[in-house]
């Protein structure tokens, strides 16, 4: 086991209200790296370990869709209180799947861009791929978390010095924006470690 990693062996399901409502996006964008996502999609349980994530700060942020107060058909669901999915459609292909954060009003979110498979140790980089490789459907968007798709504490916490920040990727749109480091992830000779860590410790297997 890597002595950097804190271990616990418990499964729990994060609790919303503690954890989503927070009013800084970046942080809780940063905190996600190292929890599970859990997904049931028409019969099967898949999960992943969350590897890479972009936040995006409402409506002061050039690059979200709720920026200046922007409130339509898709992106009311940004509005409603942290914890609930939304997932949209990109190029008229690809289901990108962000989680609310914040009160309720508050249109931040986080987009989830990569994801490490436990099982096959297979790591998943990209929204689009990531949603796919997860089983997440348009039909999840307005959902609240700890239903057909949930968040767990992985059996071990990411130590800060694993976690990178970059510019977020894919918006050139955004102005000044663009250059905000935003995206939070973890570097590929992190992700080997993580994977071995995972092989030790053995965690409960999801499809």
């Amino acid at each position: 086991m890597n002595p950097d990693i804190l271990y616990t062996m418990e499964k729990t399901t994060l609790p919303k209200a503690e954890f989503l409502l927070g009013k800084d996006v970046t942080r809780i964008a940063r905190n996600l790296l190292g929890k599970r996502i859990v997904v049931n999609s028409r019969g099967v349980e898949r999960s992943g370990i969350i590897i890479e994530t972009e936040a995006y700060a409402g409506i002061h942020d050039r690059a979200s869709h709720a920026y200046g107060g922007r409130y339509t058909g898709r992106t009311q669901t940004m509005y409603r209180q942290g914890g609930t999915c939304y997932v949209y459609l990109c190029y008229g292909i690809h289901k990108l799947f962000n989680i609310v954060t914040g009160p309720e009003g508050r249109p931040d979110a986080v987009l989830i861009r990569g994801v490490l498979r436990e099982r096959e140790g297979k790591i998943v980089l990209g929204p689009g791929r990531t949603s796919r490789e997860l089983g997440i459907e348009l039909s999840h968007n307005g959902e609240e978390l700890g239903g057909k798709i949930r968040l767990e504490e992985a059996p071990f916490n990411i130590p800060a010095t694993w976690v990178l920040k970059g510019p977020r990727i894919g918006i050139d749109y955004a102005g000044r924006d663009k250059f905000l480091p935003y995206r939070f992830f973890i570097g590929p000779e992190k992700l080997k470690t993580l994977i071995l860590t995972l092989n030790s410790i053995n965690p409960k297997n999801h499809k």
